[in-house]
């Protein structure tokens, strides 16, 4: 699996404590996003060291278009009600980083690896929404970029707004608000190669 070293991602992983580059972004009636472009240092690294520690599986019959499909990526996952630690020191630091900010207690961690331009994830919204009111979904991308999408939920007449971001190197991405219940998020196949890129998604309330 080849991989595209960003310039400035092969340092010690570290991130911005202050947020300063964060910008958020008001959607429809109550949902907001707000991205920090490169906020983790070190990207680099901590996709080679998670690569060489998490237990990456393919997950098999995953009901797609009235058919049981694999699906196309590969995850794992962490839960602090199973596991005191986190594969890595700094994901500790980073889940007290963005409990602090965003005030809620993040105790568990997704990971998802779109290996190449073949990997994608369907138009979708997160099911946490069912157990938990408008919660807040923060995502780390590290590895190569790749176009993260959105669109309003469809509605009986027509599409609503769509927008899109390129999430990769060590870039944050938060989804809060009504996000999950108003505005549905993809990540596509591309027509020309791309290298992997792995998604660190943090979630609160998991036992909800």
């Amino acid at each position: 699996m080849f991989r595209q070293a960003s310039l400035f991602g092969s340092d010690e992983p570290h991130f911005d404590e202050s947020f300063a580059s964060a910008s958020r972004s008001a959607l429809s009636g109550a949902s907001w996003v707000e991205y920090v472009p490169g906020w983790l240092g070190g990207a680099d690294l901590l996709f080679d060291d998670l690569m060489d520690c998490l237990d990456l599986q393919q997950r098999t019959g995953i009901p797609m278009y009235d058919k049981l499909v694999d699906e196309p990526r590969l995850t794992s996952w962490w839960n602090e009600a199973d596991a005191d630690q986190v594969p890595l020191p700094v994901l500790a630091d980073i889940r007290w980083a963005l409990t602090e900010r965003y005030g809620r207690h993040f105790d568990s961690i997704g990971f998802n690896l779109y290996r190449n331009q073949h990997d994608s994830v369907a138009w979708h919204s997160d099911r946490h929404r069912n157990v938990v009111t408008d919660p807040v979904v923060a995502i780390l991308s590290v590895g190569e970029s790749r176009p993260f999408q959105m669109r309003q939920q469809p509605v009986e007449g027509g599409a609503g707004a769509s927008l899109t971001w390129g999430l990769g190197h060590g870039d944050l991405f938060v989804m809060g608000g009504a996000c999950q219940h108003e505005w549905q998020h993809a990540v596509p196949k591309r027509r020309r190669p791309s290298g992997p890129r792995l998604s660190i998604t943090f979630r609160h309330d998991a036992r909800a």
